[in-house]
Order: structure tokens, then C-alpha cells, then sequence
């Protein structure tokens, strides 16, 4: 990759010829956004990045609330239940309903419903609870919680036309927001308002057409509800396959190229949460996600994901298989995560 134009598709990089996949132009980003050429992991490695000086500088922390494990893999048990969650069946729906009564069983201050069908026909709803509205800094966290309607990455090719149950890449990023809404809304607030989005119809895309990936948050950043009377959130934080068994978080080249702040100030939490063998300080791949609409609105997004698998190189082995299930998932690693986010919620200044 080095001497080229940097090119990425969604959920599929290019880690010394694991994946030769990288056919997304980062110009889209917006007008001259543009990165300069880098890269990618080999192997499982990442280039190295110095924490920045700022951040390598012990604060002083306040307490947080305690994030349970056991909850955040029960949420993940129940969407599973449902059934593969693909945009327009009867289990998504279902999830789509759910999601929306535990946010209110959480104690949000409002739940906003946003629907749409999108040009293709493809029934789309986003949901999205907010905290602590009185409070006019905002963090915005979301989640994806539709799943591949194929395991098109499946060993096996009689299993590449079913949906996946998508227990990581779509129930694990939901399940660490459901408890941080849960935790958020039952002890005192935190410093800042608290905007949780579970986006829809991010995971049917189609190789070779960019704008199919990631359609809920793309629709979400047209149609937000900032603006004119309220401003922008501060930063915004996506979860996206943060289940996989041992799972290592690299810096998203995105997030690191374009928010680096934020991605400073979540690497600092891990490391006051002890996650820091979690969250390394190396650059991991790039990739087109629901941040990216954000980024383009004008909002610091960053994206936790696993772009650095030790045994593929990239993606978590089971990503759009048929292992894509609740014995590939992670409890230490759904921890690992929520711990990292809820420092963050309440040390942000």
C-alpha cells in the first residue's frame, strides 16, 4: 500500500495479503479530506503511536459506576434470540421494539424513533435514547443492531446465502450500550448529556458500492436532531464487533486521522480502567463504518472495532460466518469495553 492512494471497503482490509480489498476512496470522506498514503497491519501487528503528551499525564479520576459483564452478555443472549435481526424481517422488528423498551426501562429522559424506507425499499429505524438533557454537552455512543442478511465469508459455500445470528457484528456493540444506558440512568449522572443510537442497516452492503454500508447512520447524520437549537455532540463513540474473544482494539486509521483527541482520551480510560493489553497504541486499519457519517457532519467520531485478529490478521475470525454466535462471545472482552466507555462518560471535563 505504501506510494498508493489509500482505498478501504467496508469491513474488509488489506493486512499484508490477507485481504487485497481496499477499493474504497478515502476522498468520500468530505471535500478535501484527504490521508496520506499508509500502510496496513501484517500479520496481526499494527505500527506503533505514541499516547499523546497530554494524555500520558496521571488526572485525578472520579469514581465510576460498576459495569457487569453478566448484564451486558444477557442483552447480547436476547437480541441472539431473536433471530437474525435482517432489515425488514419479523426478528428485527421485534429487536427494534426491545431495544426501544429497555432504553426506557433505563431511565432516558426521551426515546426518539426515527424511520424511514430507504430508496431500495429497505425498511429502515434507528432508535435513539437521551440522557440527561438538560445538559447541553453532549457524547453521542452508538451501535449497529441489524446483522448480515449473508455468512458470505463462510468456510463452508453452502452456508454463504443464510443470515448470520451476528452475536459479535451486531448484538455485542448494542449489549454494552443497553448496560451503559442501564448504569447512566439508575446512579448519578455524569457530567455530560449522554446520547445512545443503535443504528440500523449498516450490515447489508454490496462490494463495490460504498454508500450500501452503514445506510442507518448515513441517514441518522442527515437528519439529526442538532443544529440550530442545540449544538453538535462533542465527540461520538461507535461499537462495533467488540465481543471477540480476546479481542485487542487498535487505533481505527480513520478515527486516529481525523479525531484524534477523542481516540486519546478512550485510550487514556482504558488504561485508568486497566484495559490498556485491550487497547493498544498502534494503528490498526481502516474502515467504512457508521463513524464516518459523523465525521463528515462535522462531529470527532471514532470507532472501537478489531482490525488486528492474531489469527487473520484483520477482522475477528467469525465475522459474517455462521461462528458469528454466543460461544464465540466474549464476556472479558464485552468488560473490557464498557469499562473503557463509563470511565470516559464520567471523567469527561
Amino acid at each position: 500500500m505504501a506510494g498508493t492512494r489509500l482505498h478501504v471497503r467496508h469491513k474488509s482490509l488489506n493486512f499484508g495479503g490477507v485481504k487485497n480489498n481496499f477499493i474504497f476512496n478515502i476522498a468520500f470522506l468530505a471535500g478535501s479530506m484527504m490521508a496520506p498514503a499508509m500502510s496496513g497491519c501484517s500479520g496481526g501487528t499494527a505500527r506503533s503511536v505514541a499516547p499523546a503528551a497530554a494524555e500520558t499525564n496521571k488526572t485525578e479520576m472520579v469514581s465510576v459506576p460498576q459495569f457487569s459483564a453478566d448484564s451486558a452478555m444477557s442483552n447480547a443472549a436476547s437480541q441472539v434470540a431473536f433471530g437474525p435481526r435482517v432489515p425488514g424481517s419479523y426478528a428485527h422488528r421485534r429487536c427494534a421494539d426491545w431495544i426501544g423498551e429497555r432504553l426506557q426501562a433505563a431511565g432516558a429522559d426521551t426515546v426518539v424513533v426515527q424511520t424511514a424506507t430507504l430508496d431500495d425499499g429497505t425498511p429502515m429505524r434507528n432508535i435513539l435514547g437521551r440522557f440527561n438533557l438538560g445538559n447541553k454537552r453532549r457524547i453521542l455512543l452508538l451501535a449497529h443492531y441489524d446483522t448480515r442478511p449473508w455468512a458470505d465469508e463462510d468456510p463452508e459455500p453452502a452456508n454463504r446465502t443464510r443470515p448470520i445470528d451476528g452475536a459479535n457484528d451486531g448484538a455485542s456493540g448494542v449489549a454494552v450500550l443497553l448496560e451503559a444506558a442501564r448504569l447512566i440512568g439508575s446512579v448519578d449522572a455524569p457530567g455530560c448529556g449522554v446520547d445512545i443510537l443503535l443504528v440500523d442497516v449498516e450490515d447489508s452492503g454490496n462490494s463495490g458500492d460504498d454508500d450500501s454500508w452503514a445506510r442507518g447512520s448515513q441517514y441518522f447524520a442527515d437528519h439529526m436532531p442538532y443544529g440550530a437549537t442545540e449544538p453538535l455532540p462533542e465527540a461520538a463513540i461507535l461499537l462495533d464487533m467488540v465481543g471477540g474473544r480476546d479481542a485487542r482494539f487498535c487505533r481505527e486509521m480513520f478515527s486516529q486521522q481525523y479525531a484524534a483527541p477523542v481516540v486519546d482520551a478512550v485510550w487514556r480510560a482504558a488504561r485508568e480502567a486497566g484495559h490498556s493489553d485491550r487497547f493498544a497504541d498502534a494503528i490498526g486499519g481502516a474502515v467504512n463504518d457508521d463513524h464516518l457519517p459523523f465525521l463528515r457532519a462535522g462531529i470527532p467520531a471514532i470507532d472501537i472495532i478489531e482490525t488486528t485478529n492474531d489469527q487473520t490478521g484483520a477482522f475477528n475470525p467469525t465475522w459474517h460466518t455462521m461462528a458469528d454466535n454466543l460461544d464465540n462471545l466474549d464476556a472479558a472482552t464485552l468488560k473490557a469495553v464498557g469499562e473503557t466507555v463509563i470511565t470516559y462518560i464520567y471523567n469527561k471535563k
